[in-house]
């Protein structure tokens, strides 16, 4: 089992005593939230809570994800860094390509590119994105990612996305690892057929199993099973000897630790206490 401590909604000088603590005391890896902005009007509902509101976000502190995992992996040497997850669907794939090649290059391909769609409809609105068509989009956009990181010219012709021949330099000694976000059944395809793992944004143990049995089922089916897969989740099981033992044995590979329950709108903690909790979960669980 690996462990990532979770950074993210809280002050933007929390993010490198939290890396560097994270990194001393053991954790394998720091995941990244994403999100865009709060629109003034939302009809969408979020669908990894209980009653689908989304008032837990409003004057959450987000910096942007990308930017937040280079700040770190600055002042790191080892841990990994995983966005939890990125919502690529609504930004621009070439763009985003020379950003996560970027952070590639200057931390020694130390970073997991978490991505997804987006659940809202106000996302797509902001960035001037169509909501329509958005899943092939996404495929659209993966297909780009992989492409562009070859270091040699690439184009692409799809039925949403053109783009001219064109390479990026630097480009990453080694493919980076995307991991897809999503509980629909079309994103569990999406992971076992394109992806290097699945993100898992909670679910109990028996939901937890049912989609990794399901995503195991679908790389027999797409002939994906040769390729190494990571299953990453949050903790809330990962609290005990036994909870962890549970999930490692259904599959997951990673599971993601946190303190705070932002759907609740649990404020967040100083910055000691955090660092205490972190070190006190390290002890107890990661370095026995």
């Amino acid at each position: 089992m690996r462990f990532s401590y979770q950074v993210g909604m809280c002050e933007a000088d929390h993010y490198v005593p939290l890396a560097r603590a994270a990194e001393a005391a053991g954790y394998d890896g720091i995941t990244i939230p994403d999100s865009i902005c709060y629109p003034r009007e939302a009809s969408s509902k979020y669908p990894y809570n209980k009653d689908g509101s989304r008032e837990f976000l409003e004057s959450v502190p987000f910096v942007e994800s990308l930017i937040a995992v280079a700040h770190m992996a600055a002042v790191t040497e080892n841990i990994r860094f995983a966005t939890f997850v990125y919502k690529l669907a609504v930004r621009q794939a070439a763009v985003v390509a020379k950003q996560a090649q970027s952070i590639q290059v200057l931390s020694g391909n130390r970073f997991d590119f978490g991505i997804g769609i987006s659940p809202w409809e106000e996302d797509f609105a902001v960035c001037g994105v169509p909501w329509e068509k958005r899943g092939q989009r996404f495929d659209e956009q993966i297909d780009i990612l992989r492409g562009l990181e070859s270091g040699e010219f690439f184009g692409y012709e799809g039925e949403l996305i053109s783009m001219p021949a064109n390479k990026m330099c630097p480009a990453p000694s080694a493919p980076t690892p995307l991991l897809i976000g999503g509980h629909a059944d079309v994103a569990l395809k999406r992971a076992a057929r394109v992806g290097d793992g699945w993100m898992c944004a909670g679910a109990s143990m028996d939901d937890l199993r049912g989609y990794i049995g399901r995503i195991n089922s679908l790389r027999e089916e797409y002939g994906t099973t040769d390729r190494p897969f990571r299953v990453f989740t949050t903790g809330q099981d990962a609290f005990s000897k036994e909870g962890i033992e549970e999930l490692e044995s259904i599959g997951v590979t990673d599971v993601i630790i946190g303190f705070r329950n932002v759907y609740e709108m649990e404020p967040d903690k100083p910055l000691d206490e955090k660092i205490a909790m972190l070190n006190w979960y390290a002890g107890e669980f990661i370095t026995k």
